[in-house]
């Protein structure tokens, strides 16, 4: 299973949120490069990213610091955030990020998000956030009728390979992640599950290795020195 360490910016600030509340923010950092170095430097290959300005607002604020971590970190990055349309999704592929995550959009504009599958295969992923088994939207504040799994489940037949996959009551908390969810989700054929939200202990991701995830995204643990980036490989592997 691989491990992507986050990093989400607003006004070019490494930042948290707590359960997605921009009201429970905390700063961690105003240089998200030596950040993405130093996860380079532990053992990381893989960068999740997320443009907490785009996703509140549309605009993409940070594509210049985003550009640059991909440019000079020497990580793989997946980037989500205010990708609503073609236009904004080409801008982050163009930076050089290698996956864009649909969040909102996946949702409301599935046709948008077939297409971009179609035409930039590998380079997309849906963003699930789910609560109380619903999607939840709109920066986590409207909840769907949706209900959480089905709509991973739809996802390989409309050319998506990979989810992110968040439960938001775990989201922040370091209370350890959904395992069961995952576990559910794991069944689905020709899918890449991304595990986020509550991962915070060495134990945490090998409970999640166990069930053959694809990856997951470990955020305000590392920054809250929970666990070492090293421990979470080794416990990957």
């Amino acid at each position: 299973m691989l491990i992507f360490p986050a990093i989400d910016l607003r006004d070019g600030r490494v930042v948290r949120l707590v359960e997605g509340d921009y009201d429970r923010m905390t700063v961690y950092g105003n240089d998200p490069l030596a950040a993405a170095k130093a996860y380079r430097a532990a053992g990381a290959e893989y960068l999740h990213v997320v443009d907490l300005d785009a996703a509140l607002i549309g605009a993409q604020k940070n594509l210049a610091v985003i550009q640059k971590l991909a440019a000079e970190s020497g990580l793989k990055l997946e980037v989500g955030g205010g990708v609503r349309d073609e236009a904004s999704a080409r801008r982050y592929l163009d930076a050089g990020v290698s996956r864009v995550i649909l969040g909102s959009a996946a949702i409301e504009k599935p046709q948008l998000m077939e297409d971009l599958a179609r035409q930039y295969p590998g380079q997309v992923a849906a963003g699930v956030d789910a609560k109380n088994g619903f999607v939840a939207i709109h920066g986590w504040k409207t909840v769907t009728d949706i209900a959480a799994f089905d709509f991973a489940e739809s996802l390989p037949g409309r050319g998506i390979d990979t989810v992110i996959y968040t439960d938001i009551s775990r989201d922040g908390k370091l209370q350890g992640p959904n395992v069961a969810a995952y576990e559910r989700l794991s069944t689905i054929k020709g899918l890449n599950i991304v595990a986020s939200g509550g991962v915070s202990s060495p134990d945490d991701v090998a409970a999640l290795a166990k069930l053959d995830l694809y990856a997951a995204i470990i955020g305000k643990a590392l920054y809250d020195g929970r666990i070492t980036l090293e421990a979470a490989l080794k416990a990957a592997k």
